[in-house]
């Protein structure tokens, strides 16, 4: 029974990412396509912000009035629905943004859905949840791979599939399936049906008082920095490659989720020898060891530096946001769960991100100066700019961070840290 729960959650966390990784790395090219080549910034302004909102939606709705795989359900067959229209709409961009924006606000708000349903319906977070988890990232690499080559033996007229609807539409479809699968996930009751609502509550801050302590304060602070220097790699890895003249570029990148998934499994054993503050400082010097290897292979194109640093995130995912959102789980109490979850994904997906991503294409925009690209010791300048930002916020965690419980005996490698 323990083993048919873990599968029915991993299938749920399969097509979570599956819906994103089929739509999210291939919008640009169909936007570019369609003649909205200056616009492409937009979907990846739409979903921090709708990141920024999902918080509020945990706060007032899953903790209080609906259970969890309801709520779930029913936002998923909304975010599939509109994601239907978007198509039919690339020939008026304001509408094909707004219809974006809709999904997203239906979207971004299940990441902490599913999080928290998860957590709630096992018993050891630092043994199951990875396991469980790493399904998420197996969807995310076959949806990139189902867009790649299954949709493109659909495609007759020439075109690439990221050029057509089609992975917008697939995304739409996995999007209702999920919904309805939602609705037999196992019943997680609102945890704080009844307690009063406040403006407190909807925002997150009873949360933020009951997780309260400078050790949490420490990690939520830093959350949000770090995720500034890391949206430079989501934004302008795609365009480095190109400089450095890989072709298989979307290929090449799928090797990071690979990867992701590695390090995934083994994260039980790494909970059991390091503790949550050693996890989350690795994950943090991945980030700067990756830009740094991207910096000193730029001038030179060192492949095999450059292929180092998209193996990397691995550890730079699953060490950092997974960790993270563990910590926040054993933080927290049953009556804030989705409240917690919901503000780390404001603090990061949404907060973080958001600025980062101006900051870095500011960044890159003043190297760039009206060429249509940067010369490869420039992309080592840039390189280094995110390797010192997220180098600073590692030693200030390092230094000020310090939540410590007593450690629970190792004897075997499944074995449960108890250090927060």
């Amino acid at each position: 029974m323990k083993n048919f729960l873990s599968a029915r959650l991993s299938a749920m966390m399969f097509l979570q990412f599956f819906i994103w990784g089929a739509w999210y790395t291939s919008v640009a090219v169909y936007m570019t396509a369609e003649g909205m080549e200056t616009l492409t910034h937009w979907p990846y302004t739409v979903n921090p912000i709708a990141a920024i909102v999902a918080p509020f939606f945990l706060g007032l709705v899953a903790d209080r009035f609906f259970a969890t795989e309801k709520v779930l359900g029913v936002l998923h067959l909304l975010g599939g629905f509109v994601m239907l229209l978007v198509p039919q709409f690339s020939s008026t961009p304001v509408a094909f943004i707004l219809l974006l924006l809709l999904y997203n606000l239906c979207y971004m708000p299940t990441l902490g859905l599913a999080n928290s349903l998860a957590f709630h319906n096992i018993q050891s977070q630092e043994k199951q949840f990875p396991l469980i988890r790493v399904f998420g990232t197996i969807g995310w690499i076959i949806a990139g791979l189902f867009v790649s080559f299954v949709l493109k033996a659909l495609v007759t007229d020439g075109r690439l599939p990221e050029q057509t609807p089609m992975p917008i539409y697939t995304a739409a479809v996995a999007s209702i399936l999920l919904g309805l699968y939602s609705f037999t996930l196992p019943h997680t009751p609102p945890p704080a049906a009844g307690q009063r609502v406040s403006i407190r509550s909807i925002v997150g801050l009873d949360a933020l008082q009951q997780l309260g302590s400078r050790p949490f304060y420490v990690f939520l602070v830093s959350s949000f920095l770090i995720c500034i220097p890391l949206a430079a790699y989501y934004n302008f890895t795609q365009l480095f490659l190109k400089a450095t003249g890989f072709q298989n570029i979307a290929g090449t990148q799928t090797l990071g989720q690979m990867s992701e998934v590695i390090f995934m499994l083994l994260m039980p054993l790494f909970f059991a020898r390091l503790g949550v503050k050693w996890m989350l400082l690795v994950g943090m010097g991945a980030w700067v060891l990756r830009y740094v290897l991207f910096a000193l292979a730029a001038p030179d194109t060192i492949f095999w530096m450059i292929i180092l640093g998209i193996l990397l995130h691995g550890i730079c995912y699953d060490f950092f946001f997974v960790t993270g959102q563990i910590y926040v789980d054993k933080k927290s109490t049953p009556e804030i769960r989705g409240q917690a979850q919901g503000m780390l994904v404001l603090v990061t997906y949404g907060v973080g991100m958001l600025i980062g991503a101006q900051v870095a294409g500011n960044v890159y925009n003043s190297f760039l100066n009206g060429a249509s690209d940067l010369t490869l010791a420039q992309w080592q300048q840039f390189w280094f700019i995110p390797a010192a930002f997220a180098a600073v916020v590692m030693v200030g965690f390092g230094l000020l961070f310090n939540d410590r419980v007593e450690r629970a005996p190792v004897t075997a490698p499944q074995a449960t840290t108890a250090e927060q």
